[in-house]
């Protein structure tokens, strides 16, 4: 498909640079593709009044580190160098794929320090600045020194506007955030807060949980002029036997699968067989969803508003249809819902038909 077929104008207002608080006083818009009307304007809190007893959320429990990683890069016979590493994808205890800026002046060889206690070797070299990092620690060693000199890596749409703080810290991380390896939050779990848990297990809605490490990929624009030419970055992921059989039973008894999040979808279809039963699954994932997709596990999605031709601007159409979608964002822009990661949501039917 033509990629400018998932453009649309979105003014600068309506990008959020801060979370609302409580978290789930954003709002929420409701689409409904078969409805006469439908886009809905409720709010996060109204969530139980929208699900019923037995239906299932599934949420995203990768914790974000700080991976952005400020350096200079030293080469014999050269001066030192500024250098920004986004770190992506773990691939060893002492190895990590970046996204490096400025990434055409790299080389392999390079050592680049970060901050008093880090250094890495430049291994290799990929395209559009990524680069494989050999660090000079292991394991929960390097963590700790990541912990030490790193930032929240906030997307480019709010770190262009101002400096990470303190406060990222703790509103860039879901609070059941606990499997550490994400370098952006899976962002439509930050509207939970442990009161609206409590109404919904009063309801009796399910909670289960999936692992997708969120890479730094998922900012990329795509470059492409058709969606068939564009490759996705891959991201590591865990669907345990456990959360598997008890989404199949959810099912199986007439429940709703709701995908919190993005991320949970990618990975739930990367898990699901041809007749939408879950298996336990682990490894890379680089699943491209556009429309014509066939879903075969959520029955709904729970997620933030997408950048203009992004891949998840994609997905979402791909769920609840074009033409819906381009209408619910239109919607959205007009009547004032903020964008991006630290904005408001939506909660979506898919479109079967």
């Amino acid at each position: 498909m033509r990629v400018d077929l998932f453009d649309f104008d979105l003014p600068e207002d309506n990008i959020a640079l801060r979370p609302v608080s409580p978290r789930e006083a954003a709002r929420l818009l409701v689409v409904r593709p078969a409805a006469d009307t439908p886009c809905e304007d409720r709010t996060v809190g109204d969530l139980p009044s929208l699900l019923r007893a037995g239906d299932a959320l599934v949420f995203n429990d990768t914790r974000v580190i700080p991976a952005q990683l400020e350096g200079i890069r030293h080469r014999e016979g050269a001066g030192g160098q500024k250098v920004s590493a986004t770190l992506h994808m773990r691939i060893a205890g002492d190895r990590w794929k970046a996204f490096a800026k400025p990434g055409k002046r790299i080389k392999p060889g390079d050592r680049i320090t970060f901050g008093d206690s880090l250094t890495a070797i430049v291994e290799a070299k990929g395209e559009g600045g990524d680069i494989t990092l050999h660090f000079d620690a292991s394991g929960p060693e390097l963590d700790r020194a990541i912990a030490t000199v790193g930032h929240i890596p906030l997307p480019p749409y709010i770190a262009s506007k101002r400096e990470d703080d303190e406060a990222d810290r703790r509103d860039y991380q879901t609070i059941y955030a606990r499997e550490e390896g994400a370098v952006a939050a899976p962002t439509a779990g930050l509207h939970f807060t442990d009161a609206l848990f409590e109404k919904l297990d009063a309801l009796g809605v399910e909670r289960h949980f999936v692992t997708l490490h969120v890479g730094a990929g998922t900012f990329l624009p795509v470059k492409a002029d058709d969606t068939t030419e564009h490759v996705m970055h891959e991201e590591i992921g865990y669907v345990s036997q456990e959360t598997a059989d008890a989404l199949n039973a959810v099912r199986a008894r007439g429940g709703r699968i709701v995908s919190v999040g993005t991320t949970s979808l990618r990975l739930l279809e990367s898990a699901a067989d041809a007749d939408g039963t879950i298996k336990p699954w682990s490894g890379a994932t680089g699943i491209f969803i556009t429309p014509g997709y066939r879903f075969r596990t959520a029955d709904m999605l729970m997620t933030n508003f997408h950048l203009p031709k992004s891949t998840l601007f994609m997905l979402v159409c791909a769920f609840s249809g074009l033409e819906t979608m381009r209408g619910a964002y239109a919607h959205a822009i007009a009547t004032g819902y903020r964008f991006y990661s630290y904005g408001d949501s939506s909660l979506l039917f898919r479109d079967d038909r």
